[in-house]
């Protein structure tokens, strides 16, 4: 499908989800967080979430859901794939993320925030029965994400070698 004749552009900072449709397009920056993305072949709908850590403590009953964590982030998602009555089989999923952006405090502390990130991503795939089709996680580079809904496209962008 070509790009459509009006773009509906949307920049996901940490912790945010968006969903759309054929006139959309989602971009972010990730470091050590995941964006996940889904995509609807058939439909053309889906969606990307943007989260910082794999999950909170505790959540208390009264909490709304908070997509800075992945546990949670997939629940947002969830909702919609319930709004649009699909099943996460019907998707096709790329992932992105989870780098080792502090190397040298993770070698004081073996605290690894993205590869962390990365097992929830993996995990929650499993658990809910999405289909991954692709990914680009770990490494020590930031990376920017653009998703275009209308045609499932991920482009991603990684900084060259000699500019690490």
């Amino acid at each position: 499908m070509n790009e459509p004749e009006f773009i509906l552009e949307i920049f996901l900072k940490p912790g945010e989800m968006h969903w759309g449709d054929t006139d959309t397009r989602i971009r972010t920056i990730l470091g050590s967080c995941v964006a996940l993305c889904l995509w609807h072949p058939t439909l053309k709908i889906g969606g990307m979430c943007h989260y910082l850590l794999p999950s909170r403590r505790v959540r208390g009953s009264d909490e709304p859901l908070d997509g800075r964590y992945g546990e949670e982030a997939m629940e947002l998602l969830m909702k919609e794939l319930d709004k649009a009555h699909t099943k996460p089989k019907d998707y096709h999923v790329k992932m992105f993320g989870g780098s080792n952006m502090f190397s040298e405090i993770v070698k004081e502390s073996n605290i690894n925030v993205g590869e962390k990130n990365i097992l929830k991503a993996n995990e929650l795939m499993e658990k809910h029965g999405f289909k991954v089709i692709s990914k680009d996680m770990g490494g020590i580079e930031h990376r920017s994400i653009l998703f275009d809904i209308w045609n499932g496209d991920v482009w991603l962008k990684k900084p060259k070698k000699e500019e690490l």
